[in-house]
């Protein structure tokens, strides 16, 4: 098996697969892929706080803080104190970001399944999600250097 190849293989296709994704969500749901993925994590954590976001998308927490005010500037979320700890605030969509979640969401789903569930099969689709989770486990997120982990 040429690993290089493989890695090529794997690259390209996120590539190609995100930039698809990404314009049909701007240009059906004017909300990029990233402020999604965002607001996905934000809908489903309770008690979402920015160190949860950085967490569930192995970015950094200076992104993720970035990404969340990007979001208050256009009335999708909020930063409410938290009652557990003084230093950090909980994150919540919005009543505009919950139906934006939803709305665009929907064009996410479409997408997924044309791009992932059209050229495969269910057992393909299932074995490359086992695979593509084997490998993220086997490969924790690191801090960049100066972050602390």
């Amino acid at each position: 098996m040429d690993l290089r190849k493989v890695f090529d293989d794997l690259v390209r296709f996120e590539t190609d697969l995100w930039n698809g994704i990404d314009a049909r969500l701007r240009h059906d749901g004017d909300l990029p892929l990233g402020s999604l993925n965002v607001m996905l994590v934000v809908a489903r954590t309770q008690a979402c706080r920015v160190n949860d976001i950085a967490a569930a998308l192995s970015i950094t927490i200076g992104g993720a803080s970035q990404a969340v005010d990007r979001l208050e500037k256009r009335g999708l979320c909020t930063r409410q104190p938290n009652p557990d700890d003084r230093r950090s605030s909980i994150v919540q969509l919005t009543a505009a970001g919950r139906e934006l979640t939803e709305s665009a969401g929907r064009i996410f789903d479409e997408e997924l399944a044309a791009r992932l569930g059209g050229p495969l099969s269910a057992s393909a689709l299932g074995h490359l999600g086992t695979a593509l989770a084997t490998l993220r486990a086997a490969t924790p997120h690191s801090a960049s250097p100066g972050e602390k982990p």
